[in-house]
């Protein structure tokens, strides 16, 4: 029986330049200000995420707290930053920012396979997980255009 995966991802328009938008959502001394659910976000050093940073998270979703890791596989300063993500399943997370007319357009690409107790319900999954990524981005947004 083959699994299916979930892939979404959720964009916005962030009225502030792209080195701005960064500066801020490439650091995660605040990821408490603009990602849901999570509830602590520790990163192995301090300052922006650079290839090879890993932070440890604990996070709610879908009813269950756990504790997370994540390491930088990618990165390009001001533009991407991707995240390989063990919990609560397997997910490549990639923080996508580009030039717009107004100021940046910021898109959270995810894709993974849920397995476990997530498995059985991966249209679920998908939804919920692209639902969790539009409240964090217009929670960004908020933060930034304050």
């Amino acid at each position: 029986m083959s699994r299916s995966n979930v892939n979404v991802r959720p964009s916005i328009l962030v009225r502030r330049p792209r080195a701005e938008v960064a500066a801020f959502m490439f650091d995660p001394a605040n990821d408490l200000r603009w990602t849901g659910g999570i509830r602590s976000s520790t990163p192995a050093e301090p300052g922006p995420l650079v290839l090879g940073s890993t932070v440890e998270r604990t996070a709610r979703f879908l009813g269950r707290t756990f504790t997370y890791g994540y390491v930088v596989t990618a990165h390009r300063p001001d533009e991407l930053v991707e995240l390989k993500v063990d919990r609560p399943f397997p997910m490549l997370v990639r923080y996508e920012l580009g030039d717009a007319p107004e100021g940046t357009l910021v898109a959270i690409h995810a894709t993974g396979t849920p397995g476990g107790f997530f498995g059985w319900a991966t249209p679920l999954m998908a939804r919920q997980v692209r639902r969790s990524i539009a409240g964090d981005l217009a929670r960004l947004r908020a933060c930034l255009e304050a």
